[in-house]
């Protein structure tokens, strides 16, 4: 198991790497300042194509396990961060809480293939402030969950990206679609290629 420790740390590990970078500081812990409007979606139900969001990412071969801690002051509807599983624009998965209104958020997850994304949400109280993430890939095929305040995991959903390699990107992610943007702390990121048994 890699451990990347944010609050311990005062330059980006040498193997990852910005797609879009933010704002950043390393300050006990990754400190995000999203920009406005940028966002990850692929045309379903809204029409519009977007891939300007902010990630941290490192590559990885086969299966694998990726978790990471957040906390985050959204402000404006859909203000977002978690994980983000990748192949290139067109292929791709997120995980988040996604702020709606003081009072409901989504927690949920986008996935993208072959340029279409969907989305699966549940709600969640917009009083909730940080969120664990955690996804496992075996093959084509994806395990996603999430943890409060560091309690158990908790299934979220099971998905499928129909194009895979065996190098996938992996990582963190941040974006603020409609709002002028918003602040997000990481406190680490944690994978390894392996699958629980």
């Amino acid at each position: 198991m890699k451990i990347i420790n944010f609050t311990k740390i005062i330059t980006i590990p040498k193997d990852f790497y910005w797609l879009n970078e933010p704002t950043y500081c390393l300050n006990e812990g990754l400190i995000i300042t999203t920009k406005p409007k940028t966002d990850f979606w692929q045309r379903t139900h809204y029409g519009f194509q977007r891939d300007d969001g902010h990630c941290l990412l490192t590559n990885i071969n086969g299966d694998f396990t990726i978790e990471t801690s957040t906390k985050f002051n959204a402000v404006s509807q859909y203000d977002q961060c978690g994980l983000m599983i990748r192949l290139d624009s067109a292929n791709w998965i997120k995980c988040s809480v996604e702020y709606e209104n003081t009072t409901i958020s989504r927690l949920g997850s986008v996935v993208t293939n072959e340029g279409f994304s969907d989305w699966a949400t549940q709600d969640i109280s917009s009083s909730t402030k940080t969120m664990q993430y955690l996804i496992e890939r075996k093959g084509n095929d994806f395990l996603i969950k999430y943890a409060l305040n560091n309690h158990e995991w908790h299934q979220m959903r099971i998905a499928h990206l129909h194009r895979c390699k065996e190098t996938l990107k992996i990582g963190i992610y941040a974006c603020s679609p409609v709002g002028n943007g918003f602040e997000c702390q990481f406190n680490s990121i944690k994978y390894c290629n392996y699958l629980p048994s």
